[in-house]
């Protein structure tokens, strides 16, 4: 279960996610104003995660295989526009992606050696490019 956790977060990190719009250094920003802070900045950190650029799990593992926490994970925003959906969001997302693996075998529709992860960068955060795969119940 913690290196389903890990995958979890690690695929967040890396999707890089538009937040809300927020304080930023104490200047006040009128209701109504778009900020798009580029979580990016922090989410592919050197200082942060061994490997900022790759798919890599163990980012949020310790050396004995349990789930870590990583300050550097703020793809829910920070401080006070934090996502109060935080909590369910991390529930959902464990209870959906645990069903899936329980239930079924994923199987791609080409060969792995053709997928290509490498995502859209749209200019404020990363899109996952669209996949297609087949659920093949158990």
């Amino acid at each position: 279960m913690p290196y389903t956790d890990a995958v979890i977060h690690e695929i967040q990190r890396l999707t890089d996610i538009v937040p809300p719009d927020t304080h930023f250094r104490g200047y006040f920003l009128p209701k109504g104003t778009d900020v798009y802070p580029l979580l990016g900045s922090i989410l592919r950190d050197p200082k942060y995660f061994q490997y900022p650029n790759d798919f890599y799990p163990q980012h949020f593992l310790d050396e004995h295989g349990r789930f870590k926490k990583n300050d550097a994970f703020v793809v829910f925003s920070s401080g006070k526009r934090i996502c109060i959906g935080e909590a369910l969001a991390h529930m959902e997302l464990f209870l959906y992606l645990t069903s899936i693996l329980q239930n079924f075998s994923m199987q791609s529709l080409v060969s792995p050696a053709d997928i290509d992860i490498t995502p859209r960068i749209s200019g404020f955060g990363n899109n996952p490019p669209v996949y297609k795969l087949c659920l093949l119940a158990h």
